[in-house]
């Protein structure tokens, strides 16, 4: 059974004029399976959000929301549902957001790195969304940066995040990487090593990462080996 024909089952639950918050509350500390459909409802809800942060939705927006989740056209009508229902929603994107940190952030303890990388991908989808128009509009970046202060993301995340994504941004190869700027070339090897190995998929399965969330991590790999590329030419300079 598909993700999406599980989330049309509990969609059919919903009583008349039922938000999705409830839904996912009810969903979010089920097993894996449920779990697994709370996490993508959240998302695609917080996506939703996002297109509608700079007050207007774009078709572009949306044709990078379809493509950034891989949704197959047999599914599109299950996820157009959840999408729209977002959109209808009345609670802001912060709830949505919380929602989403909520699975993560477990109180009192530190993010692990498996769990920090799965909201850094659902970061870098909302980025694609709304720059996907061609305009990256103020209240795109508020939204943005609000989203990774409730996901427990620092600073420095965001500012990588917005450089890698936004023209004009500075970006710096060692923030990917997570290595200060005077680090060895050696050092800057096992880094990239370590976070090419933490994005593969195999891993992030095998880790109990949300198969759902595992799509998302393709564009971080790609700019973990910029990085290293980058690296590796200044330091041969």
């Amino acid at each position: 059974m598909s993700i999406w024909t599980r989330i049309s089952e509990f969609l059919s639950g919903l009583a008349s004029g039922e938000g999705l918050g409830p839904l996912f509350d009810r969903l979010r500390g089920g097993a894996p399976p449920e779990r697994s459909v709370g996490f993508t409802i959240a998302v695609i809800a917080l996506g939703a959000k996002m297109a509608k942060a700079d007050g207007e939705v774009s078709r572009a927006e949306v044709a990078m929301f379809r493509r950034i989740f891989q949704i197959a056209p047999e599914d599109e009508a299950n996820a157009a549902r959840v999408y729209n229902l977002a959109r209808q929603d009345v609670a802001g994107f912060d709830a949505y957001a919380r929602k989403i940190a909520a699975m993560f952030n477990k109180e009192g303890q530190a993010l692990c790195a498996d769990d920090r990388n799965v909201l850094v991908d659902i970061l870098e989808g909302l980025f694609q969304i709304a720059l996907a128009d061609g305009n990256y509009h103020p209240a795109e970046d508020a939204f943005l940066a609000e989203v990774a202060r409730i996901f427990g993301l620092d600073d420095r995340c965001y500012r990588v995040l917005r450089a890698r994504f936004v023209d004009g941004a500075a970006r710096d190869p060692y923030d990917v990487l997570g290595i200060p700027p005077q680090a060895s070339i050696e050092d800057a090897r096992a880094a990239w090593r370590q976070a090419v190995k933490d994005s593969h998929p195999d891993v992030m399965i095998a880790r109990g990462v949300p198969a759902e969330a595992v799509k998302l991590a393709e564009r971080r790999l790609i700019a973990i080996n910029a990085a290293w590329d980058e690296i590796q030419t200044q330091k041969a300079a």
